[in-house]
């Protein structure tokens, strides 16, 4: 259990942040980078679920949010070994599993696409689409710091996975009514 008795540490004032191994890293590195970009879409989800009320979709999007305190720990513990362990928090296939079932369940039950759409829609499916563009910006950051350090396999494909269930959900929050973009509408 965590338990957080002082919320200052005044650790990071020389700009490094401790990983769980106990390393230190520079805060502008990649692996915070990720690691900052995944609390900001955690933050998005949470006015998501604001936004959706007691919807359907809020269990889900819960699930995610604490599915993404996980994905923070797995990018925080560096190493090789990405096996999960009592003391070691790692993102895992059934995680990954479970988001691309949803994704199927969600799509199947939309209209095909016709062009592309505008975020938006209704309050919901906005705030959606506003996690999705970040989780789109958390994937990138994540592929960087793999370029800078191990990172697990899992943790990318849940990322890439998140970013599609958001699309589909918001599709789905707005009834597969979506405002649809028109090429050239301004000119």
């Amino acid at each position: 259990m965590v338990k957080l008795n002082k919320i200052y540490t005044r650790t990071g004032d020389d700009g490094t942040s401790g990983l769980v191994d106990g390393s230190r890293v520079p805060k502008d590195c990649a692996r915070m980078a990720a690691i900052g970009d995944i609390d900001e879409l955690n933050s998005a989800l949470g006015l998501a679920v604001v936004a959706l009320g007691g919807s359907e979709f809020t269990a889900d999007l819960v699930r995610v949010q604490n599915d993404l305190f996980d994905l923070g720990a797995d990018i925080a513990t560096p190493g090789e070994d990405f096996a999960p362990s009592e003391m070691v928090l790692r993102i895992v296939p059934s995680q990954v599993d479970w988001i691309e079932t949803r994704i199927d369940t969600v799509n199947d039950s939309l209209p095909p696409l016709r062009s592309f759409i505008l975020p938006g829609g209704s309050p919901g499916a906005a705030a959606v689409h506003l996690a999705r563009s970040i989780a789109r910006r958390a994937e990138r950051t994540l592929v960087a710091a793999s370029h800078e350090g191990s990172i697990n396999p899992a943790a990318r494909m849940y990322i890439n996975r998140l970013s599609d269930f958001l699309f589909v959900l918001a599709r789905r929050i707005n009834n597969g009514d979506d405002p649809l973009w028109v090429p050239g509408a301004s000119r």
